[in-house]
């Protein structure tokens, strides 16, 4: 039976190990440092989700919010245990948590080559706005 929880800083090391068997890419010296993860924790602890199943980490989502939108990022499950329903559970556990808070309205960046995870959102309820454009900056 899975047991979703919040992460701790011991869990590092083994959610990065499951993002590479998910194929999630990876910034070790950047957004998915130590330091960056301590960050996450200490700032959305309980929007830092990890699911353990015999022990072992099978399933993350980092959820952040702006106290209007909740935001589930970095949603991964091992390939091993997908199509079991873990990342349902997992964003059925993060909206929970946002309700908490007074946040109604839950968002997702889903890469468009990424037809699991954006099946997985649409099931879940969520649906695709393709009318806005994604900017970034990065300082350096």
């Amino acid at each position: 039976m899975p047991n979703i929880r919040q992460a701790s800083e011991a869990d590092y090391y083994a959610i990065i190990d499951l993002w590479g068997r998910a194929g999630l890419s990876y910034e070790p010296y950047r957004r998915d440092s130590p330091h960056a993860f301590q960050q996450q924790l200490r700032i959305y602890g309980d929007c830092t989700l990890v699911v353990e199943v015999n022990g072992k980490i099978v399933g993350t989502l980092l959820g952040t919010h702006d106290g209007r939108r909740g935001w589930v990022n970095r949603l991964a499950v091992d390939p091993a245990h997908q199509k079991q329903g873990i990342a349902t559970q997992l964003i059925e556990k993060i909206e929970k948590v946002f309700h908490k808070k007074g946040i109604a309205i839950f968002c997702a960046f889903v890469n468009v080559d990424n037809a699991p995870s954006r099946a997985t959102f649409k099931n879940c309820g969520y649906l695709p706005k393709t009318d806005i454009i994604y900017f970034r900056k990065e300082l350096k």
